[in-house]
Parts: structure tokens; C-alpha cells; sequence
């Protein structure tokens, strides 16, 4: 499978286990986690095929560690950022003193009004760097970078999970807790 080909399985599955897995008749079960075989199975039939070898390389490789198999790598979820209705089973945790969300500069003055809400997502995400962040911002336009006072979050009772692949996430960013 060549770069191009993994980018493309990638974005399929991240569409398939994160938004849409009625598009090949896939089974998730309340925690996100979908049967492998029957994955590659359909996949197979929806001309998205790949191999057992070929997942496993993605979900190793993937530079944002998106999906994650269980122990035995009979099932597989993706590690955040769904739009379907799923429990995560994630532990509140406390976050660091600051985190940091990237975005494109155009939706700046609506967020220091509004806050980040995380509109069809299950929680607003945050990154623990200002690389990641800018990267994350490249994605809707010019990027821009937020730092968000956690801590001070937390400590007024806001709730924040750590996924699997270090992303934070929690429910909502008040304008009060962000600084440019």
C-alpha cells in the first residue's frame, strides 16, 4: 500500500468509525468499537478493500495515532472526534495550566464572543502544543492559535478527558478562558 493509498484508507475509516458507519452496514457498539473482520469485510464490498496487515500498519503509522485496536486486534475504534453518539468510557482528568486549540483566523472574532463549542462533534478538542495546534488550524484556513486557561477551567468545575492519543476534549471553551 503506498502513501497515497494509506491517506485515502485512513480518511475512510476515520469517516466510516467517527461519522457514517451506516455507509457499508458497520456495527459499532456503544463505546465506538466495530468487529475487524467485519470491517475488512465490508469495506471490501464498498471498494474501500485493504487487508488485516494493511489496518494494522495505518493504525501504527497514522501520525495523529486516530484509531486504536483492542488488546487481541479483534476490534477497532477511532480514538476521538466523532459525530455519532458513542461513549468514549474516558476519566476525567486534570489538565495542564494552559492548552491550546488551532483555527483559521476567520472564525477569531466569533470565538472570542461565543466561545468553541463543539457543534456536531462530542467535545471541543484541544492540543497540549502550539505545533499541533497550528497544524490543526492549517486544515480550515490560515491558522491561528488559542491559548485556553485550563486550569483555571478545571478549577471553576469544567470537565476534561484525555483520549488515547493525547487530545484533550471537554464539553465547551467559555470566551473567558481563552487568550490570543
Amino acid at each position: 500500500m503506498n502513501e497515497q493509498q494509506k491517506k485515502n484508507t485512513s480518511k475512510f475509516l476515520s469517516y466510516v468509525l467517527r461519522h457514517h458507519p451506516e455507509l457499508i452496514d458497520l456495527n459499532l457498539d456503544e463505546n465506538g468499537w466495530a468487529n475487524v473482520s467485519e470491517l475488512i469485510s465490508k469495506s471490501a464490498n464498498n471498494s474501500q478493500g485493504f487487508t488485516f496487515e494493511e489496518l494494522d500498519e495505518i493504525v501504527q503509522t497514522n501520525n495523529k495515532r486516530r484509531f486504536i485496536f483492542n488488546e487481541d486486534k479483534t476490534r477497532i475504534r477511532a480514538n476521538q472526534g466523532h459525530s455519532i453518539a458513542i461513549d468514549l468510557a474516558l476519566t476525567p482528568q486534570e489538565p495542564p495550566e494552559f492548552l491550546y486549540h488551532g483555527t483559521a483566523q476567520t472564525n477569531i472574532q466569533s470565538i472570542l464572543e461565543k466561545g468553541i463549542e463543539k457543534r456536531s462533534r462530542q467535545h471541543v478538542h484541544l492540543s497540549q502544543d502550539r505545533e499541533t495546534a497550528t497544524n490543526v488550524g492549517m486544515r480550515h484556513g490560515k491558522p491561528f492559535v488559542l491559548t485556553i486557561k485550563t486550569k483555571m477551567m478545571f478549577d471553576d468545575g469544567v470537565q476534561f478527558y484525555l483520549s488515547d492519543n493525547n487530545v484533550w476534549l471537554t464539553d465547551f471553551v467559555d470566551a473567558k478562558y481563552i487568550s490570543k
